[in-house]
């Protein structure tokens, strides 16, 4: 008789699957969510130069939070992504900040910041109302777990690093 030979099914998670925001591995063999998301907000190609040439290097700005009002902001380069990326979110872990959510999923008072060129201003919403902000700012809110709020970028800049840090420098405001 042939016996077929079955191929072990591939297993998602460990550690692969930390970097694409799957589930973790535990000690006792099960899943468990990872305890904060990321998201990549910017991934910049850096350049020096070198006796033989240019050397490049890539610098990425990556946001994590809990979305119960934990959320931070890291930077940091590498030799390539995949590097930069996993630097940046210890970075970011290491510069976490608490943000006290009122009840209705918002902020306690309006609240403005300038970081650089960036301006940030941040205004209470009522329940219901949603997240009214644009690129960088949605992505922290949503990371931080604030389900209400009205913002808007009153700075000229297009600079999602300095709009972050603003935006990070607005939410510290409100202890």
């Amino acid at each position: 008789m042939t016996e077929e030979i079955k191929k072990p099914k591939r297993e998602f998670g460990g550690e692969r699957g930390q970097r694409r925001g799957g589930f973790s591995r535990s000690k006792d063999g099960g899943t468990e969510p990872p305890e904060f998301e990321q998201k990549l907000l910017d991934v910049r190609r850096t350049a020096r130069m070198a006796a033989g040439g240019r050397r490049f290097s890539f610098r990425a700005v990556v946001v994590i939070g809990n979305k119960k009002g934990k959320v931070g902001v890291g930077i940091a380069k590498g030799s390539d992504v995949t590097m930069a990326v996993d630097k940046a979110v210890k970075q970011a872990k290491k510069k976490m900040i608490e943000i006290p959510i009122t009840g209705d999923g918002s902020i306690a008072f309006r609240i403005e910041a300038k970081y650089s060129a960036a301006r940030i201003m941040l205004k209470p919403a009522a329940k219901g109302r949603g997240v009214i902000a644009g690129g960088t700012v949605r992505t922290i809110c949503n990371l931080a777990g604030i389900s209400n709020i009205t913002s808007k970028i009153i700075g000229r800049t297009n600079n999602k690093l300095n709009n972050a840090r603003a935006t990070i420098k607005a939410l510290e405001k409100l202890k």
